[in-house]
Protein backbone atom coordinates (compact mmCIF):
# COMPACT_ATOMS: atom_id res chain seq x y z
CA UNK A 1 0.00 0.00 0.00
CA UNK A 2 1.07 3.44 -0.45
CA UNK A 3 3.02 5.29 2.51
CA UNK A 4 1.64 8.52 2.16
CA UNK A 5 4.60 10.45 3.10
CA UNK A 6 6.92 7.99 0.71
CA UNK A 7 5.22 6.84 -2.01
CA UNK A 8 7.49 4.58 -4.81
CA UNK A 9 8.51 5.71 -7.78
CA UNK A 10 6.92 3.27 -10.56
CA UNK A 11 8.20 2.56 -14.15
CA UNK A 12 5.83 1.70 -16.20
CA UNK A 13 5.22 0.59 -20.25
CA UNK A 14 2.11 -0.10 -22.35
CA UNK A 15 2.73 -1.87 -26.00
CA UNK A 16 0.18 -2.94 -28.20
CA UNK A 17 -0.36 -6.58 -28.82
CA UNK A 18 -2.22 -8.81 -31.25
CA UNK A 19 -6.02 -8.68 -30.40
CA UNK A 20 -7.32 -10.54 -27.32
CA UNK A 21 -10.77 -11.70 -27.52
CA UNK A 22 -11.44 -13.17 -23.66
CA UNK A 23 -9.75 -11.00 -21.09
CA UNK A 24 -11.17 -12.28 -18.49
CA UNK A 25 -9.07 -15.53 -19.25
CA UNK A 26 -5.70 -13.58 -18.14
CA UNK A 27 -7.09 -13.18 -14.52
CA UNK A 28 -6.06 -14.82 -11.29
CA UNK A 29 -9.10 -17.54 -10.96
CA UNK A 30 -8.40 -16.94 -6.83
CA UNK A 31 -8.53 -13.33 -6.74
CA UNK A 32 -9.76 -11.76 -10.55
CA UNK A 33 -9.26 -8.02 -11.25
CA UNK A 34 -11.16 -6.96 -13.85
CA UNK A 35 -13.14 -4.16 -15.32
CA UNK A 36 -15.20 -4.78 -18.46
CA UNK A 37 -18.04 -4.18 -20.71
CA UNK A 38 -19.17 -6.27 -23.76
CA UNK A 39 -15.39 -7.06 -25.20
CA UNK A 40 -13.15 -4.42 -23.73
CA UNK A 41 -11.67 -3.34 -20.94
CA UNK A 42 -8.65 -4.26 -18.69
CA UNK A 43 -7.56 -7.08 -16.22
CA UNK A 44 -4.96 -7.19 -14.10
CA UNK A 45 -2.47 -9.45 -13.67
CA UNK A 46 0.36 -10.92 -11.48
CA UNK A 47 -0.24 -9.29 -8.13
CA UNK A 48 -0.50 -5.64 -6.76
CA UNK A 49 3.06 -3.53 -7.20
CA UNK A 50 1.30 -1.20 -4.51
CA UNK A 51 -2.09 0.62 -3.73
CA UNK A 52 -4.06 2.72 -1.20
CA UNK A 53 -5.99 1.24 1.49
CA UNK A 54 -7.91 3.79 3.59
CA UNK A 55 -11.66 5.01 4.16
CA UNK A 56 -13.97 3.68 6.53
CA UNK A 57 -12.43 2.49 10.10
CA UNK A 58 -8.81 1.48 8.36
CA UNK A 59 -5.65 2.94 7.40
CA UNK A 60 -2.79 1.06 6.36
CA UNK A 61 -0.32 -0.48 8.91
CA UNK A 62 1.77 1.68 10.83
CA UNK A 63 -0.16 4.92 9.74
CA UNK A 64 -1.83 7.55 12.08
CA UNK A 65 -5.57 7.48 10.14
CA UNK A 66 -5.27 10.79 10.38
CA UNK A 67 -2.37 10.59 8.26
CA UNK A 68 -4.00 9.46 5.39
CA UNK A 69 -4.72 11.19 2.43
CA UNK A 70 -8.00 11.06 0.59
CA UNK A 71 -7.38 8.38 -2.66
CA UNK A 72 -7.12 11.68 -5.37
CA UNK A 73 -4.74 13.04 -3.25
CA UNK A 74 -2.67 9.68 -2.72
CA UNK A 75 -3.06 8.56 -6.53
CA UNK A 76 -2.07 12.31 -7.39
CA UNK A 77 1.51 12.06 -5.31
CA UNK A 78 2.30 8.64 -6.75
CA UNK A 79 1.29 9.67 -10.62
CA UNK A 80 3.57 12.60 -10.37
CA UNK A 81 6.48 10.98 -9.65
CA UNK A 82 5.97 8.15 -12.26
CA UNK A 83 7.93 7.16 -15.56
CA UNK A 84 5.23 6.33 -18.50
CA UNK A 85 6.06 4.94 -21.72
CA UNK A 86 2.50 5.16 -23.23
CA UNK A 87 2.37 4.97 -26.98
CA UNK A 88 -0.52 3.63 -27.21
CA UNK A 89 -2.96 6.35 -25.56
CA UNK A 90 -6.17 4.46 -25.32
CA UNK A 91 -8.70 4.46 -22.30
CA UNK A 92 -6.79 1.86 -20.05
CA UNK A 93 -3.44 2.16 -20.90
CA UNK A 94 -0.46 3.69 -18.80
CA UNK A 95 -0.31 3.90 -15.14
CA UNK A 96 -4.14 2.40 -14.00
CA UNK A 97 -5.30 1.91 -10.64
CA UNK A 98 -7.98 -0.56 -9.81
CA UNK A 99 -10.87 1.03 -6.79
CA UNK A 100 -13.45 -0.26 -4.88
CA UNK A 101 -14.42 2.36 -1.58
CA UNK A 102 -16.57 1.76 1.16
CA UNK A 103 -20.18 2.97 1.01
CA UNK A 104 -19.87 4.82 3.96
CA UNK A 105 -16.89 6.39 5.97
CA UNK A 106 -17.96 4.33 9.24
CA UNK A 107 -17.63 1.11 7.66
CA UNK A 108 -15.12 -1.30 9.30
CA UNK A 109 -14.78 -2.31 5.46
CA UNK A 110 -11.94 -0.65 3.58
CA UNK A 111 -11.34 1.24 0.26
CA UNK A 112 -8.77 0.97 -1.60
CA UNK A 113 -6.79 1.30 -5.16
CA UNK A 114 -4.96 -1.39 -6.48
CA UNK A 115 -2.12 -0.88 -8.91
CA UNK A 116 -1.12 -4.41 -10.73
CA UNK A 117 2.42 -5.73 -11.50
CA UNK A 118 0.55 -6.12 -15.32
CA UNK A 119 -2.60 -4.70 -17.19
CA UNK A 120 -3.93 -6.75 -20.62
CA UNK A 121 -6.57 -4.58 -22.21
CA UNK A 122 -8.97 -4.16 -25.18
CA UNK A 123 -10.53 -1.28 -26.59
CA UNK A 124 -12.18 -0.75 -29.95
CA UNK A 125 -10.58 -3.72 -31.01
CA UNK A 126 -6.99 -3.10 -29.88
CA UNK A 127 -5.41 -5.35 -27.40
CA UNK A 128 -2.33 -3.93 -25.56
CA UNK A 129 -0.04 -5.14 -22.39
CA UNK A 130 0.88 -2.51 -19.43
CA UNK A 131 4.12 -3.68 -16.88
CA UNK A 132 4.59 -1.49 -13.77
CA UNK A 133 7.56 -2.25 -11.65
CA UNK A 134 8.49 0.02 -8.94
CA UNK A 135 12.28 1.54 -9.61
CA UNK A 136 14.92 -0.52 -7.52
CA UNK A 137 12.56 -3.51 -6.61
CA UNK A 138 13.98 -6.77 -8.49
CA UNK A 139 11.10 -9.22 -9.28
CA UNK A 140 10.53 -11.75 -11.70
CA UNK A 141 8.38 -10.64 -14.86
CA UNK A 142 4.62 -11.95 -14.57
CA UNK A 143 4.01 -14.52 -16.65
CA UNK A 144 0.86 -13.34 -18.95
CA UNK A 145 -0.91 -15.94 -20.52
CA UNK A 146 -4.46 -16.98 -20.30
CA UNK A 147 -5.21 -19.63 -17.53
CA UNK A 148 -8.12 -22.14 -18.35
CA UNK A 149 -11.09 -21.72 -16.79
CA UNK A 150 -11.76 -24.14 -13.62
CA UNK A 151 -14.43 -26.51 -13.76
CA UNK A 152 -18.45 -25.00 -12.87
CA UNK A 153 -19.52 -24.54 -9.61
CA UNK A 154 -22.89 -22.96 -7.58
CA UNK A 155 -23.55 -21.40 -4.87
CA UNK A 156 -25.87 -20.87 -2.05
CA UNK A 157 -27.70 -17.53 -0.78
CA UNK A 158 -29.84 -17.42 2.66
CA UNK A 159 -31.87 -14.26 4.57
CA UNK A 160 -28.79 -12.61 6.27
CA UNK A 161 -29.38 -10.19 9.14
CA UNK A 162 -32.87 -8.01 7.29
CA UNK A 163 -35.14 -10.91 6.17
CA UNK A 164 -38.06 -10.20 3.90
CA UNK A 165 -40.41 -9.65 7.00
CA UNK A 166 -37.67 -6.85 8.88
CA UNK A 167 -37.33 -5.57 5.64
CA UNK A 168 -40.75 -4.24 5.53
CA UNK A 169 -40.72 -2.95 9.37
CA UNK A 170 -37.66 -0.81 8.01
CA UNK A 171 -39.70 0.44 5.07
CA UNK A 172 -42.60 1.47 7.15
CA UNK A 173 -40.04 3.04 9.70
CA UNK A 174 -38.36 5.03 6.82
CA UNK A 175 -42.06 6.19 5.49
CA UNK A 176 -42.69 7.73 9.31
CA UNK A 177 -39.08 9.23 9.25
CA UNK A 178 -40.41 10.99 5.90
CA UNK A 179 -43.78 11.78 7.15
CA UNK A 180 -41.57 13.42 10.19
CA UNK A 181 -39.74 15.38 7.14
CA UNK A 182 -36.47 13.87 8.33
CA UNK A 183 -35.80 12.95 4.55
CA UNK A 184 -37.75 13.36 1.44
CA UNK A 185 -36.06 10.15 0.07
CA UNK A 186 -34.01 7.31 1.94
CA UNK A 187 -32.15 4.29 -0.02
CA UNK A 188 -32.59 1.20 2.09
CA UNK A 189 -31.17 -2.21 1.37
CA UNK A 190 -31.24 -5.46 2.49
CA UNK A 191 -28.57 -8.67 2.70
CA UNK A 192 -28.50 -12.26 1.38
CA UNK A 193 -25.89 -14.37 3.24
CA UNK A 194 -24.63 -17.70 1.88
CA UNK A 195 -21.07 -19.78 1.02
CA UNK A 196 -18.99 -21.13 -2.49
CA UNK A 197 -16.76 -23.76 -2.57
CA UNK A 198 -13.38 -23.21 -1.18
CA UNK A 199 -11.06 -23.20 -4.08
CA UNK A 200 -13.79 -22.40 -6.85
CA UNK A 201 -12.82 -20.53 -9.80
CA UNK A 202 -14.53 -16.89 -9.08
CA UNK A 203 -13.67 -15.73 -13.15
CA UNK A 204 -17.04 -18.37 -13.10
CA UNK A 205 -19.11 -16.05 -11.82
CA UNK A 206 -17.56 -12.34 -13.05
CA UNK A 207 -18.16 -14.57 -16.40
CA UNK A 208 -21.98 -15.80 -15.97
CA UNK A 209 -22.44 -11.79 -15.15
CA UNK A 210 -20.72 -10.29 -18.38
CA UNK A 211 -22.42 -12.65 -20.50
CA UNK A 212 -26.05 -12.10 -18.91
CA UNK A 213 -25.76 -8.66 -19.06
CA UNK A 214 -23.04 -7.38 -21.29
CA UNK A 215 -24.28 -3.42 -21.60
CA UNK A 216 -23.34 -3.35 -17.68
CA UNK A 217 -19.96 -2.76 -16.27
CA UNK A 218 -19.09 -6.13 -14.84
CA UNK A 219 -16.32 -5.38 -12.17
CA UNK A 220 -13.89 -7.82 -9.92
CA UNK A 221 -11.79 -5.82 -7.36
CA UNK A 222 -10.62 -7.16 -4.20
CA UNK A 223 -13.19 -9.70 -4.35
CA UNK A 224 -16.31 -7.43 -4.55
CA UNK A 225 -17.69 -8.89 -8.03
CA UNK A 226 -20.79 -7.31 -10.10
CA UNK A 227 -22.31 -6.30 -12.58
CA UNK A 228 -23.63 -2.46 -12.48
CA UNK A 229 -25.41 -0.33 -14.81
CA UNK A 230 -25.32 2.40 -13.08
CA UNK A 231 -22.16 4.95 -14.32
CA UNK A 232 -21.10 7.35 -11.35
CA UNK A 233 -18.78 8.95 -13.30
CA UNK A 234 -16.50 8.80 -16.47
CA UNK A 235 -13.95 10.90 -16.95
CA UNK A 236 -11.73 11.27 -20.43
CA UNK A 237 -9.79 13.94 -21.87
CA UNK A 238 -11.79 16.56 -19.79
CA UNK A 239 -15.37 15.45 -21.15
CA UNK A 240 -17.22 13.93 -17.57
CA UNK A 241 -20.35 12.00 -17.82
CA UNK A 242 -22.63 10.39 -15.37
CA UNK A 243 -25.48 8.43 -15.80
CA UNK A 244 -28.36 8.25 -13.53
CA UNK A 245 -30.54 5.42 -12.23
CA UNK A 246 -33.18 5.65 -9.95
CA UNK A 247 -37.18 4.19 -9.84
CA UNK A 248 -37.26 0.83 -11.06
CA UNK A 249 -40.09 -1.66 -12.33
CA UNK A 250 -39.61 -5.30 -12.83
CA UNK A 251 -39.82 -6.42 -16.93
CA UNK A 252 -43.11 -7.92 -18.27
CA UNK A 253 -44.16 -11.61 -19.04
CA UNK A 254 -44.64 -11.18 -22.62
CA UNK A 255 -44.07 -7.76 -25.11
CA UNK A 256 -47.42 -6.53 -24.26
CA UNK A 257 -46.69 -7.09 -20.70
CA UNK A 258 -43.51 -5.53 -21.01
CA UNK A 259 -44.35 -2.61 -23.04
CA UNK A 260 -47.22 -1.95 -20.17
CA UNK A 261 -44.35 -2.21 -17.66
CA UNK A 262 -42.51 0.47 -19.37
CA UNK A 263 -45.31 2.84 -20.07
CA UNK A 264 -46.50 2.32 -16.25
CA UNK A 265 -42.98 3.11 -15.15
CA UNK A 266 -42.39 6.70 -17.21
CA UNK A 267 -45.73 8.02 -15.93
CA UNK A 268 -45.07 6.84 -12.23
CA UNK A 269 -45.50 10.18 -9.89
CA UNK A 270 -43.86 7.97 -7.00
CA UNK A 271 -41.06 7.11 -9.27
CA UNK A 272 -40.12 10.31 -11.58
CA UNK A 273 -40.68 12.02 -7.68
CA UNK A 274 -37.30 9.16 -6.97
CA UNK A 275 -35.68 10.24 -9.81
CA UNK A 276 -35.35 13.61 -9.91
CA UNK A 277 -34.10 13.74 -6.05
CA UNK A 278 -31.21 11.88 -7.76
CA UNK A 279 -30.33 13.69 -10.96
CA UNK A 280 -30.84 16.96 -8.96
CA UNK A 281 -27.72 15.40 -6.27
CA UNK A 282 -25.36 14.92 -9.07
CA UNK A 283 -25.78 17.83 -10.72
CA UNK A 284 -25.65 19.98 -7.51
CA UNK A 285 -22.05 18.32 -6.95
CA UNK A 286 -20.77 18.76 -10.71
CA UNK A 287 -22.01 22.17 -11.96
CA UNK A 288 -18.72 23.72 -9.70
CA UNK A 289 -16.42 21.56 -11.38
CA UNK A 290 -17.91 21.67 -14.90
CA UNK A 291 -19.01 24.15 -17.73
CA UNK A 292 -21.97 23.15 -20.15
CA UNK A 293 -23.14 20.72 -17.95
CA UNK A 294 -26.55 18.91 -19.89
CA UNK A 295 -28.82 16.80 -18.60
CA UNK A 296 -32.32 15.99 -20.90
CA UNK A 297 -35.63 17.67 -18.57
CA UNK A 298 -37.31 14.17 -18.82
CA UNK A 299 -35.73 10.62 -17.59
CA UNK A 300 -36.31 7.66 -20.22
CA UNK A 301 -37.13 3.85 -19.68
CA UNK A 302 -33.45 2.26 -19.79
CA UNK A 303 -34.26 -1.49 -20.54
CA UNK A 304 -31.99 -4.63 -19.04
CA UNK A 305 -32.74 -8.25 -19.06
CA UNK A 306 -34.84 -8.28 -15.91
CA UNK A 307 -36.32 -4.50 -15.24
CA UNK A 308 -36.88 -1.31 -16.47
CA UNK A 309 -35.26 1.83 -14.51
CA UNK A 310 -35.63 5.44 -15.20
CA UNK A 311 -32.49 6.89 -16.87
CA UNK A 312 -30.83 10.40 -17.22
CA UNK A 313 -27.57 10.56 -19.20
CA UNK A 314 -25.79 13.75 -17.91
CA UNK A 315 -22.38 15.03 -19.42
CA UNK A 316 -20.45 18.58 -19.37
CA UNK A 317 -16.55 19.54 -19.74
CA UNK A 318 -14.31 20.18 -16.80
CA UNK A 319 -13.05 23.60 -16.31
CA UNK A 320 -10.32 22.72 -13.50
CA UNK A 321 -8.25 20.08 -12.91
CA UNK A 322 -10.05 17.74 -11.26
CA UNK A 323 -9.55 14.18 -11.87
CA UNK A 324 -12.38 10.92 -11.79
CA UNK A 325 -11.26 10.22 -8.32
CA UNK A 326 -12.17 13.95 -7.20
CA UNK A 327 -15.42 13.83 -8.37
CA UNK A 328 -16.07 10.42 -7.00
CA UNK A 329 -14.99 11.57 -3.79
CA UNK A 330 -17.20 14.72 -4.39
CA UNK A 331 -21.07 12.46 -6.11
CA UNK A 332 -20.63 9.53 -3.39
CA UNK A 333 -23.20 9.06 -2.01
CA UNK A 334 -25.49 9.74 -4.31
CA UNK A 335 -29.36 10.29 -3.78
CA UNK A 336 -29.74 7.18 -6.10
CA UNK A 337 -28.01 4.63 -3.21
CA UNK A 338 -28.40 7.31 0.05
CA UNK A 339 -31.47 9.82 -0.25
CA UNK A 340 -31.85 13.31 0.34
CA UNK A 341 -30.56 15.33 2.11
CA UNK A 342 -27.84 13.24 1.75
CA UNK A 343 -25.95 13.65 5.50
CA UNK A 344 -29.64 12.61 7.00
CA UNK A 345 -30.12 9.49 4.51
CA UNK A 346 -27.18 7.65 5.45
CA UNK A 347 -28.03 8.10 9.27
CA UNK A 348 -31.12 6.86 8.65
CA UNK A 349 -29.82 4.40 7.21
CA UNK A 350 -26.95 3.53 9.61
CA UNK A 351 -30.72 3.20 12.26
CA UNK A 352 -33.07 0.70 9.70
CA UNK A 353 -30.22 -1.26 8.32
CA UNK A 354 -29.19 -3.63 10.69
CA UNK A 355 -25.37 -4.68 8.98
CA UNK A 356 -22.40 -3.31 7.42
CA UNK A 357 -23.15 -2.85 3.80
CA UNK A 358 -19.28 -2.42 3.07
CA UNK A 359 -18.72 -1.74 -0.53
CA UNK A 360 -21.89 -2.42 -1.95
CA UNK A 361 -23.18 0.93 -3.33
CA UNK A 362 -19.77 2.82 -3.25
CA UNK A 363 -17.90 3.68 -5.61
CA UNK A 364 -15.87 0.64 -8.24
CA UNK A 365 -13.77 1.56 -10.90
CA UNK A 366 -10.51 2.46 -12.40
CA UNK A 367 -8.41 5.62 -13.04
CA UNK A 368 -5.10 6.55 -15.20
CA UNK A 369 -2.05 9.05 -14.58
CA UNK A 370 -3.74 11.37 -15.91
CA UNK A 371 -7.19 11.39 -13.80
CA UNK A 372 -9.23 10.00 -16.53
CA UNK A 373 -11.42 7.05 -15.64
CA UNK A 374 -14.67 4.72 -15.46
CA UNK A 375 -16.41 4.02 -11.87
CA UNK A 376 -20.09 2.70 -11.82
CA UNK A 377 -21.88 2.62 -8.54
CA UNK A 378 -21.18 -0.89 -7.22
CA UNK A 379 -24.84 -2.68 -7.36
CA UNK A 380 -25.87 -6.24 -8.52
CA UNK A 381 -22.82 -7.39 -6.84
CA UNK A 382 -21.52 -9.81 -3.96
CA UNK A 383 -18.09 -9.85 -1.93
CA UNK A 384 -16.48 -12.65 -1.87
CA UNK A 385 -14.57 -14.05 1.23
CA UNK A 386 -13.36 -10.82 2.90
CA UNK A 387 -14.30 -7.88 5.11
CA UNK A 388 -18.07 -8.05 6.49
CA UNK A 389 -18.43 -11.63 5.54
CA UNK A 390 -15.61 -13.11 7.33
CA UNK A 391 -18.24 -13.64 10.58
CA UNK A 392 -20.22 -15.81 8.39
CA UNK A 393 -17.75 -18.55 7.70
CA UNK A 394 -18.34 -21.48 9.43
CA UNK A 395 -16.16 -24.30 7.50
CA UNK A 396 -12.74 -24.40 5.88
CA UNK A 397 -13.74 -25.85 2.64
CA UNK A 398 -16.59 -22.90 1.78
CA UNK A 399 -15.87 -19.53 1.10
CA UNK A 400 -18.49 -16.71 2.44
CA UNK A 401 -20.03 -14.49 0.71
CA UNK A 402 -22.62 -11.46 1.58
CA UNK A 403 -24.91 -9.70 -1.15
CA UNK A 404 -27.25 -6.54 -1.02
CA UNK A 405 -29.93 -5.21 -3.13
CA UNK A 406 -31.89 -2.10 -2.22
CA UNK A 407 -35.18 0.36 -2.97
CA UNK A 408 -35.59 4.04 -3.11
CA UNK A 409 -37.74 4.77 -0.21
CA UNK A 410 -40.42 8.24 -1.01
CA UNK A 411 -43.42 9.78 0.50
CA UNK A 412 -46.33 6.52 -0.90
CA UNK A 413 -43.66 3.63 -1.29
CA UNK A 414 -45.37 0.47 -0.17
CA UNK A 415 -43.32 -2.06 1.75
CA UNK A 416 -44.15 -4.99 0.37
CA UNK A 417 -43.40 -3.25 -3.19
CA UNK A 418 -40.53 -2.34 -2.16
CA UNK A 419 -39.46 -5.87 -1.03
CA UNK A 420 -40.53 -7.37 -4.23
CA UNK A 421 -37.97 -4.43 -6.17
CA UNK A 422 -35.06 -5.81 -4.14
CA UNK A 423 -35.80 -9.48 -5.51
CA UNK A 424 -35.52 -8.30 -8.74
CA UNK A 425 -32.18 -6.37 -8.22
CA UNK A 426 -30.83 -9.96 -6.13
CA UNK A 427 -31.84 -12.03 -9.45
CA UNK A 428 -28.83 -11.16 -11.55
CA UNK A 429 -26.04 -12.14 -8.43
CA UNK A 430 -28.28 -15.05 -7.24
CA UNK A 431 -28.74 -16.29 -11.06
CA UNK A 432 -25.21 -16.13 -11.49
CA UNK A 433 -23.91 -17.88 -8.02
CA UNK A 434 -26.44 -20.57 -8.82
Amino acid sequence: MIDPHRPPRLVVETREIDPVEDLLAYADPAAPLAWLRRSDGIVGIGGTVTGFEGGGETSPAGIDPADVPPPAEAWRHLTAAAEVDDPVGLPGTGLVAFGAFVFDRRSHSSSRLIVPRAIIGRHSGRSWVTRIRAEGVGLPEPVIEPIPYGPYWSGTLGPGALDPAGYQDAVRAALDAIAAGEVGKVVLARDLVGTIPAGSDIRRLARALANDYPDTWTYAVDGLIGASPETLVTVSGGAVTARVLAGTIPRGTDADDDAHASEELAHSAKNIDEHRYAVESVLEVLRPYTRELRAADEPYTLELPNLWHLATDVAGELHDHASALDLVEALHPTAAVAGTPTDAAVELIRRLEPFDRGRYAGPVGWVDAHGDGEWAIALRCAQIGAGPVRRHAEYSDTIPVIAHAGAGIVAGSDPEAELIETRVKFRPIVDALA
